[in-house]
């Protein structure tokens, strides 16, 4: 097994890449004093509020939040892996990569994308030699084209197919066991796909990490995924989000539906920018990663009351993840009808028509609760109120929910509690002071997103860590960004943040390296940070003293 990239070239790597070439060969760049400038290659605008600090060697969009070092950057536009980006640069800087011969403790995935690649280049192989196949597709009116884009594939009858093809490799039988191919039940072993028109589901990177099946012919199930594997959890897939990131670099909206023939059938119409849950109802996960990718979300069901149940469940998980700036509309479209059979009858022109204009999500929630009140009683009021109430709590603090609050209160002509808005923030300043901490940020995350954003505050003498032994949350990150800013006082912003990549602490660190601070122009971010580091200090000596006055009173009770 090759074992991982070592750190220090990877350091090294960064160090020699200039992130601003990188970009400038991609996308325009505009001199803005000491920064670069340009309109963000990760979604639509037509004013520039993507930015790029040839000193920290990081690209932050204020429109999107896209941000991160020059890997980052390569992994997104590029659309490539991190094996794919480190070899780019490697290339242009005239490296060699070396490998350190040992696995990183984590699990090496990549001989199950191999084999899944493997097994979806022998069902495409086999859906060529199938007439059966091939005119089950033509009836479906797909034409070669968008089936081979997709690649579409043929699981041809017979309970061994893949168990004869890799026979005598126990390695690759164990794989199939991994990867949920073959199926393992009262002693028997036979494949787990027979018979079916296959759609391989990729990751956002293009890796196959599972299949889905549809049925050829009568039986049940008619349609049948994967299972749960290392590499497919169904409750965070998305099927055809990696084909329409080829198709379009940008989305104004992604359209969420609920068939892999719904996606396909869209995309070969037009609508390029179609996905589909595979088996479940649109989870939390399956959201954050949508609006990662778009800024608005419309998710198309069936007129019918399965499809209005599963709508009403993809509302609950959306609310607490609306933030200002992202949207999220709701189609239902007629009875007995679906996105593949709809737009054949109507084109893609009308299709879109009803996208664009569904349901607003604070019109759905307001009509949905209304079902069965009694608007003109005041009970009827009180109830309507006490249901949307709890709803509306869910929405993160902002201008939305502050909006459908006042909208509840102007359809029911009274004022209702509203949640307690944000502290009123003093006007005066002194450096290192609590007030200078952006809200929702403690002293200990305000420090760690200093030092992430300015690395060589570090190698600062004065700065105090006799909070390190507390049990103060963070404090663990923030005294290993100490050690490593201090072991290392010119690391650059780049090279830190790829220090973490594939950590635990991977997202709280992209979070705050990349969160406005909020302080002066001419802000002494080193007395910042002192006074970040004091207010953790004074924090642990009193837990000591709480400890040390339970520790007397219970020496005096004994």
């Amino acid at each position: 097994m090759a074992g991982r990239i070592p750190r220090q070239f990877i350091d090294t790597l960064i160090e020699r890449s200039d992130i601003v070439e990188i970009v400038g060969t991609r996308v325009p760049l505009k001199k803005a004093g000491k920064e670069y400038t340009a309109c963000c290659p990760f979604h639509d605008e037509k004013t520039p509020s993507f930015t790029i600090s040839q000193a920290k060697q990081f690209y932050h969009c204020f429109g999107c939040g896209a941000h991160g070092n020059a890997v980052d950057f390569l992994m997104e536009y590029d659309r490539v892996g991190f094996i794919d980006a480190i070899e780019i640069l490697s290339s242009l800087a005239g490296l060699e990569i070396p490998h350190e011969q040992f696995n990183h403790g984590g699990p090496d995935h990549r001989p199950l994308h191999q084999l899944l690649k493997t097994i979806g280049d022998w069902y495409r192989a086999q859906l060529r030699q199938s007439p059966t196949a091939i005119a089950y597709l033509k009836q479906r009116g797909l034409s070669g084209e968008i089936s081979a884009r997709f690649g579409l594939g043929h699981a041809p009858p017979g309970w061994d197919n893949l168990l004869r093809r890799f026979s005598g490799d126990e390695r690759k039988l164990q794989a199939l066991r991994d990867t949920g191919m073959i199926v393992e039940a009262e002693g028997k072993r036979y494949d787990r796909f027979r018979e079916r028109i296959m759609f391989p589901i990729r990751d956002p990177r293009g890796r196959l990490i599972g299949f889905g099946g549809r049925l050829l012919g009568d039986g049940k199930p008619k349609y049948l995924n994967s299972p749960e594997t290392p590499l497919f959890h169904k409750g965070r897939a998305l099927y055809g989000l990696y084909e329409a990131h080829q198709a379009l670099r940008h989305f104004d909206r992604l359209l969420v539906v609920e068939g892999y023939m719904d996606v396909v059938s869209l995309a070969q119409f037009g609508i390029d920018y179609a996905v589909a849950t595979l088996g479940t109802a649109a989870t939390p996960q399956h959201i954050e990663l949508l609006f990662r990718h778009a800024p608005a979300i419309c998710f198309c069901f069936d007129g019918d009351s399965a499809g209005r149940d599963a709508a009403w469940k993809a509302l609950n998980n959306l609310l607490p993840l609306l933030k200002d700036g992202k949207e999220a509309r709701f189609l239902f479209l007629p009875e007995g009808e679906d996105p593949d059979t709809l737009i054949r009858q109507e084109g893609r022109d009308a299709f879109e028509a009803r996208v664009i204009s569904a349901q607003p999500l604070s019109d759905y929630l307001f009509e949905h609760c209304a079902i069965g009140m009694d608007l003109h009683s005041a009970d009827g009021q009180v109830r309507y109120a006490e249901q949307l109430r709890p709803l509306l709590d869910k929405l993160p603090a902002g201008l939305l929910r502050q909006m459908l609050y006042k909208r509840l209160d102007d359809l029911l002509g009274i004022q209702t509690p509203h949640p307690a808005g944000p502290r009123a923030q003093g006007t005066a300043r002194r450096p290192g002071s609590r007030q200078n901490q952006p809200q929702g940020l403690n002293a200990t995350r305000f420090a760690v997103a200093l030092l992430l954003q300015n690395p060589r505050l570090g190698a600062d003498p004065e700065l105090a860590t006799d909070w390190a032994d507390s049990d103060i949350p963070g404090a663990n990150l923030l005294l290993e960004l100490l050690e490593q800013t201090r072991e290392q006082p010119d690391i650059s912003v780049a090279q830190l943040l790829e220090r973490y990549r594939d950590t635990a602490s991977e997202k709280t660190v992209r979070k705050l390296v990349a969160i406005p601070l909020g302080l002066p122009e001419n802000a002494d971010i080193a007395a910042e940070l002192r006074g970040a580091l004091q207010r953790l200090s004074d924090k642990a000596r009193k837990a000591r003293l709480r400890m040390r006055i339970r520790g007397g009173q219970a020496i005096r009770r004994e």
